[in-house]
This record gives structure tokens, C-alpha cells and sequence, in this order.
């Protein structure tokens, strides 16, 4: 049989990476730049790391608003609703002056729709040191945000209530959709899109991992990696990320 070297090969078909998988890479890259260290964590873990010391013990309301997955046959261990768990496993063994994000899959028992999937991505960040205040939040958010969305940003803080934090704050950022039309299909008009929670690090969290909550200060803040790549290539249905479909994933 002979071979004609003179013909052309057959093209192999090339694989791309996953937008989540993408943006968790920009996020580590954003954040890496801002000093920030990347610590990943168990996805299973036990109940006092996930809950009881991030300032929500059991019977605590807040535990309903992230209903868990439980591990049968191990007691007291769930499918993290959160990254928090990396968050309190790091403190209890480092010192300040501390500055983390922790990004990774965590579960929930979610009824799975446009906007809510019983597994996703987060990436929380903390940072606990001397003097750490909501205005070196704002600093680092502002300039993480504008690099992922590639804009200068505006960003705000309303009160929000989450038990690891005080004050808790929810963060908007200007909408980069509309420019505030009224019939924007993101904001509504409003001109905010609301894009994550954080605050500052709650006394108790501190004490609870040995951290001298008279000398120290943290903030801390957590976001949906989905929700961030839904708002800045406009999709709007999370599931279109886990449904395998080429033509849509190979848009990214």
C-alpha cells in the first residue's frame, strides 16, 4: 500500500474551555494580581466548619436559606453550601495577616430553574488584618469587577444581613446592558445589577478560629462564578451551561 505524503491531513477537532472553568481561571489570575492567595478546600465537610464557626449554630434561621445536601452514614457531614469552610479551616491555622479567595463547587438543595442549579461555583474572598476596613473592600472589589466586565465600574453598598458579617452589605455594580433605559432586561431600568453579598468579618467568626478579635479586622465576600458569566455575556438561563450543547459552549 503506498502513502501519498503529498496529501493534505485530515484536521482534528479542537476541545475549548468551559466559560465557568474560564472564569474561575480570570477570577484566580484578577484576584492573584491583588494579592491574593488561592486556597482550595473540601467539598464535604463537617457541619462546624461549615456552620457552626461562621457564626450560625444549630436551629440558627439562616441554615434554611441554604438547605444542605447531608452525607449519609457520616455524622454531621454535608456537600458544602458555601466556600466559607476553607475560609474558617485556613484561619484556625495561619495568622494574620491573611488575604485568600477560596473558589470552588459547592451544593445546594435547590428546585433547579432558569436561575437556580443544585450545584454551581462561587468564589469567596477574605482578607483579615490591622485596620481593615469596608473602604479596602470596595478598593479591591471595584477593581476585580472592572477587570472581569472590561469597564470601569461603579460600585455600591446597601445593608444586607448575613450571620458571618457585620454589617453585612450587598454590592451592586452600574449596568453595563442598558445605560439606564427603562427597558432594560437586566436591571429594570434601575441603572444597579445586585452581583454579590460580603461585610465585614463578624467578631464571633473570629473568636470562634482563635484570632484576636480586639487586634484584628477582616472583610469578607462571596460570589456566583455562574452569575458573574450570565451578567457579562448576557445569558439567561444557567442551565445552558450543563446541558453539553457545542454550538453555545463554543461561543466562549
Amino acid at each position: 500500500m503506498k502513502i501519498d505524503i503529498t496529501a493534505p491531513g485530515e484536521k482534528t477537532k479542537k476541545g475549548s474551555r468551559h466559560p465557568i472553568s474560564k472564569a474561575i481561571k480570570d477570577f484566580e489570575e484578577i484576584f492573584s494580581d491583588l494579592g491574593f492567595e488561592i486556597v482550595y478546600g473540601n467539598e464535604a465537610d463537617t457541619e462546624d466548619y461549615t456552620w457552626n464557626k461562621l457564626n450560625i449554630p444549630k436551629n440558627h434561621p439562616a441554615r434554611d436559606m441554604q438547605d444542605s445536601f447531608w452525607i449519609k452514614n457520616l455524622k454531621e457531614t454535608i456537600l458544602r453550601p458555601h466556600t466559607s469552610n476553607v475560609q474558617t479551616r485556613y484561619m484556625e491555622k495561619n495568622s494574620p495577616p491573611i488575604k485568600i479567595i477560596s473558589p470552588g463547587r459547592v451544593f445546594r438543595n435547590e428546585s433547579i430553574d432558569a436561575t437556580h442549579e443544585a450545584q454551581f461555583h462561587q468564589i469567596e474572598g477574605l482578607v483579615v488584618g490591622e485596620k481593615v476596613s469596608l473602604a479596602n473592600l470596595k478598593k479591591d472589589l471595584k477593581e476585580a469587577l472592572s477587570v472581569f466586565f472590561g469597564r470601569n465600574l461603579e460600585v455600591r453598598f446597601r445593608p444586607g444581613y448575613f450571620p458571618f458579617v457585620e454589617p453585612g452589605i450587598e454590592v451592586d455594580v452600574s449596568c453595563h446592558f442598558c445605560k439606564n433605559k427603562k427597558d432594560c432586561f437586566v436591571c429594570k431600568g434601575s441603572g444597579w445589577i445586585e452581583i454579590l453579598g460580603a461585610g465585614m468579618v463578624h467578631p464571633n467568626v473570629l473568636n470562634e478560629v482563635g484570632i484576636n478579635r480586639e487586634k484584628f479586622q477582616g472583610y469578607a465576600f462571596g460570589m456566583g462564578i455562574e452569575r458573574m458569566v450570565m451578567l457579562k455575556y448576557g445569558i439567561d438561563d444557567i442551565r445552558d451551561f450543563y446541558d453539553g450543547d457545542i454550538p453555545f459552549l463554543k461561543q466562549f
